[in-house]
């Protein structure tokens, strides 16, 4: 039994290898094309809006918080705003407009022109997150969307689409942290050269 479970392991992460060498092999130049976009945000003083559901969700709030704290040394904090995180306003507004409107109207609360939303999507087809895209687009923000299984309706809908070469959810979302943290890593070197020697 023990065997099984660690060839299960080894294939996951065989899996898990060969969708970030696909990466790697494809998608460097869109990689380096977001971190340009988003470190042209904060150099401006604008902000970065995270949005996605579920797992995607979570990975939202994770990378808005590698900005807004940091990510592996002191730096000045940077405006980034997950959307996914208060329950207020996501129940609010999903009783009162439905759950399609829950981030187009965060979007419309907090997007300013020269800000970018960053659209977390396994399957690129969630409504509520389309929706959201279409108010980013109107309100003057740039927007990157982090998708798989083909990109779905918002590879696009959206200004700068990565998608990630998986039908696998888990995979997919693996890669998205790892792309998220390259973004970091970019970002930090770029803005704040002087804390990398540390």
């Amino acid at each position: 039994m023990a065997s099984q479970s660690a060839e299960r392991v080894r294939q996951s992460l065989r899996e898990s290898i060969a969708v970030k060498t696909a990466v790697l092999e494809n998608l460097a130049g869109e990689i380096a094309q977001a971190a340009d976009w988003l470190i042209a945000c904060f150099r401006a003083g604008n902000k970065v809006l995270t949005l996605g559901n579920g797992g995607s969700a979570s990975d939202a709030q994770h990378l808005a918080a590698e900005w807004a704290g940091r990510f592996k040394n002191d730096r000045a904090a940077l405006p980034a705003l997950a959307l996914t995180a208060n329950t207020s306003d996501l129940t609010a507004i999903g009783n009162d407009y439905g759950f399609e409107k829950i981030f187009a109207r965060l979007v419309e609360a907090h997007g300013r022109s020269g800000d970018v939303a960053l659209i977390l999507s396994t399957s690129g087809n969630s409504p509520n997150l389309l929706e959201a895209v279409r108010v980013a687009h109107e309100r003057g923000l740039r927007t990157i969307a982090l998708s798989g299984k083909g990109g779905g309706k918002l590879a696009a809908l959206a200004g700068l689409s990565i998608v990630v070469p998986s039908q696998n959810t888990a995979r997919i979302q693996e890669s998205h942290i790892a792309i998220g943290h390259i973004l970091c890593e970019l970002i930090d070197e770029t803005l704040f050269p002087e804390t990398m020697s540390c």
